[in-house]
């Protein structure tokens, strides 16, 4: 189930936060790899490197990279002294964290003292590379201080999204929580429910986006896809007290694709995953594609179970282009899909416009 080879660092190609992109040489080949010093140590050139090279072998996309499991000759490593919940637990690489729930801990307090979400707006956004355009639209539309919290059904290190070091470096993102098996946030939770909480009354939100990580898996089936599992967050929304809103996956750049229109994945969740109501954002769009997104939410029956809201994903666009933050999905960039990112701006903004007590976040829009 693993593929494991030696291999030699030969470069430091970037470093950020939690993460080092190498190049190796390992059979024969100079090889593109990740280190997370919190997981293996430091890595340096010269250094003999134990690697995980299975998706790189099979040519994945995302996860395509060689990932170090263990520097030789590293002296002995021990994790700071406070925490004790493990994650990636009963794996060789299992890592110590101090979660926000510990008894004892520095947040523990500040934990306790939330009942709820307290009408917090709570955007999902079904992919990890729509998280940009929410946050920025919270932000555009008057949010003070975004946190992320992060799911645990794709890529598991907060560290190697660079999306995420970017929002950061931007200001878009205040804060993160690594949620379930998730880690490297700056805070830690055991589950959606408690990382929604610490959101709140640790970090200060007061507007949210979910999210897995990158890398999301998908089988061409209704059920086996990575973001219809996440969608489960929206029920933790409101069963929290707080203001769910979903964001629409939408695609138009190409028509054969399974995902054209309103991602049947979308539909499952609103129709089938989300047992509460919650707000829909519906982006504004030229007539063609207007028509074609509101057909397919009205024939799913999605207005009676929801509120659809129409609103402008175009302040967070503008926002991610003064702030310099590229917006790119599984190679495509906003100006070939601009209705996607549209749609998680447009979730955003309506976030925002609820943080900030914009009295029109309401007006409902009739397709």
């Amino acid at each position: 189930m693993i593929r494991l080879r030696r291999g030699i660092v030969a470069r430091a190609t970037e470093s950020r936060p939690g993460v080092l992109e190498l190049e190796v040489e390992v059979e024969g080949l100079t090889e593109r790899a990740l280190a997370y010093p919190e997981l293996t140590g430091p890595a340096a050139v010269g250094d003999t490197v134990v690697l995980n090279t299975t998706a790189g072998a099979l040519g994945l996309g995302t996860g395509g990279w060689h990932f170090v499991v263990a520097v030789e000759g590293q002296d002995d490593l021990d994790p700071p002294a406070a925490g004790h919940v493990m994650k990636l637990r009963y794996t060789p690489l299992q890592a110590k964290v101090q979660a926000v729930e510990e008894q004892g801990g520095p947040d523990r307090s500040a934990f306790d003292s939330a009942d709820g979400l307290d009408g917090t707006p709570v955007v999902w956004v079904p992919l990890h590379s729509m998280l940009g355009a929410a946050c920025a639209g919270a932000v555009a539309a008057g949010a003070e201080r975004v946190v992320h919290v992060m799911t645990d059904g794709a890529a598991l290190p907060a560290w190697f999204s660079r999306l995420l070091a970017d929002l950061r470096e931007a200001g878009l993102i205040h804060a993160v929580v690594t949620a379930g098996q998730a880690f490297g946030g700056d805070l830690e939770a055991v589950n959606v429910f408690s990382g929604l909480l610490a959101a709140r009354s640790v970090a200060g939100a007061d507007a949210i986006v979910v999210a897995d990580g990158p890398g999301k898996v998908g089988t061409a089936t209704r059920w086996g896809a990575s973001d219809v599992g996440s969608g489960t967050a929206l029920n933790a929304v409101g069963i929290l007290g707080g203001r769910p809103v979903a964001a629409l996956r939408l695609n138009f750049a190409d028509p054969s694709y399974r995902h054209h229109g309103v991602s049947p994945h979308s539909v499952t969740v609103l129709s089938e995953v989300a047992l509460l109501p919650v707000h829909v954002a519906v982006p504004v769009l030229d007539d063609e594609r207007r028509s074609v997104v509101w057909d397919a939410l009205k024939e799913a029956g999605l207005e009676e179970r929801h509120q659809l809201v129409e609103v402008t994903g175009q302040p967070a666009i503008d926002l991610l282009a003064e702030r310099r933050v590229t917006a790119e999905t599984m190679g495509r960039s906003l100006e070939e899909e601009p209705a996607f990112f549209m749609a998680a701006g447009a979730a955003g903004v309506l976030a925002g416009r609820m943080a900030s007590g914009d009295a029109n976040w309401r007006t409902e829009v009739e397709g």
